[in-house]
């Protein structure tokens, strides 16, 4: 295994250093337990949006952490779920008096932590679950559908709400609506190596590819035959346009996101084919994102997002944000 690491077991405790000293403009890190919380937090009379997960994902979570996103992030360790604890002191640090609302990836430590986490809190907290993949119902990590590149669009768009003033209720309203319009789909170039086990977390040949990946390196649908990037595109596409369903008509937002180990150039490759076969079915993507915004460490790899879009959630998407991973407007 060869990692820019010093030691498998503190290797988020150190990249968190890292991160605050790259970013203390825009955040704070605390250790006892692990959070990432934005740098004027609590901001007063705001409601607090949160999420977490594992490591291992970045920038997700904690590096769409800042005004217009997330007020807080709870890193757990490599593709392990923070504890109910973290979630807990992620809410008292972030109370500005109008609540919290919890942003859930659908994975079972996820879910009982958060869960946990709102009932022991001492501020009004409301939680969502989303469940964006379309590639199996249920997995290694799941009971249904896993929470994957849906969550990025989901923290944005709620984030802005908070941020403009939007009450608890309103929240969470708009969430649920964001997660009944967005689905997912990814696939595998390569597995990752986890650097506890220091072994790649799956076997995949010269010439296969895994269909329908989860970010922890889970198996999806099919190994199959890796193809040329008009078939990789239109495998994930395909069954996320049916899953909706999306048709002809459809205002959207398309993600195109790297795994961690895949370059820029493919990515924009693949993104141009996607807008293409969206054209000939009669959708319009409105707005785009391109990049490694979800991973799976190094995975060789990319997935397909779509959402589809109403006025409000275009108006939102394009509000101001200042995160170290996404930033615009500003």
């Amino acid at each position: 295994m060869k990692k820019i690491i010093n030691d498998p077991d503190t290797v988020v405790q150190d990249a968190l250093r890292g991160m605050q000293a790259a970013h203390s403009d825009l955040l704070t890190v605390h250790y006892d337990p692990a959070v990432v919380v934005r740098a004027d937090a609590p901001v007063r009379g705001k409601v607090a949006i949160i999420s977490g997960g594992g490591s291992g994902h970045e920038p997700l979570h904690g590096g769409f952490v800042g005004r217009g996103m997330l007020d807080a992030a709870c890193p757990g360790p490599v593709f392990t779920s923070p504890t109910s604890d973290q979630v807990v002191d992620a809410v008292s640090r972030t109370d500005g008096g109008a609540g919290a609302l919890l942003i859930v990836k659908n994975y079972t430590g996820d879910v009982l932590n958060f869960e946990m986490a709102a009932e022991l809190a001492e501020s009004e907290v409301r939680s969502v679950v989303i469940d964006d993949d379309v590639a199996v119902k249920d997995s290694l990590y799941t009971a249904g559908r896993r929470g994957v590149g849906g969550t990025v669009l989901l923290e944005k768009i709620v984030g802005a709400a908070a941020e403009r003033g939007a009450d608890l209720a309103y929240c969470e309203t708009l969430a649920l609506r964001v997660i009944a319009s967005v689905r997912s789909m990814g696939l595998a170039l390569t597995a990752c190596t986890v650097p506890h086990v220091g072994s790649p977390s799956f076997e995949l040949g010269d010439d296969e590819m895994e269909i329908g990946i989860g970010i922890h390196g889970e198996p999806g649908r099919q190994k199959v035959h890796a193809g040329t990037a008009a078939e990789m595109v239109s495998a994930l596409l395909d069954p996320i346009l049916e899953d909706l369903p999306f048709a002809s008509g459809d205002r959207v937002l398309l993600f195109t996101n790297g795994m961690g180990g895949t370059p820029l150039l493919e990515l924009y490759l693949a993104h141009g084919i996607a807008e293409q076969l969206l054209a000939d079915r009669g959708i319009t993507v409105e707005r785009r994102l391109v990049g490694p915004y979800i991973t799976s460490l190094e995975m060789q790899g990319m997935s397909l997002t779509l959402l589809r879009l109403d006025d409000e959630m275009v108006e939102l998407w394009d509000a101001p944000v200042h995160t170290p991973a996404l930033r615009w407007g500003v």
